[in-house]
């Protein structure tokens, strides 16, 4: 259950990340709209930005709910499989470097699903 007393709530460092991530999402689309020309690349940056933000969002809400270590630590992994496919996507896009990270970024992402899956029911 949520307590939602303002004086009892403990600052949330996965919601405050959640925040940030959400919040270049919506600058990474917006320069994907008018910004690059490249049909390809514009691509890859709205899926990056699409990940991102769904992520952040996740965090921003699901962050300050989870109380033990599993739920935070399938937290975790989400942002940091956000970061690295997402991070990849825009790199390769922007910078042509490469995006080996991505799959595992994508694997990453997975992983925390199923350890966040897995831990809400084993509550």
């Amino acid at each position: 259950m949520l307590n939602l007393e303002r004086r009892t709530r403990k600052p949330s460092l996965l919601a405050g990340l959640g925040g940030l991530l959400a919040a270049t999402a919506v600058g990474l689309s917006a320069y994907a709209s008018h910004g690059i020309a490249d049909p390809l690349a514009q691509s890859h940056v709205t899926t990056a930005a699409l990940y991102a933000f769904g992520h952040g969002v996740a965090l921003a809400v699901l962050g300050p709910t989870q109380q033990n270590t599993l739920g935070r630590l399938a937290l975790y992994v989400l942002l940091i499989g956000t970061l690295l496919f997402s991070g990849s996507l825009v790199a390769g896009a922007l910078w042509k470097l490469s995006t080996q990270l991505a799959p595992i970024g994508g694997t990453a992402l997975m992983v925390g699903w199923l350890a966040y899956g897995l831990n809400a029911l084993k509550r």
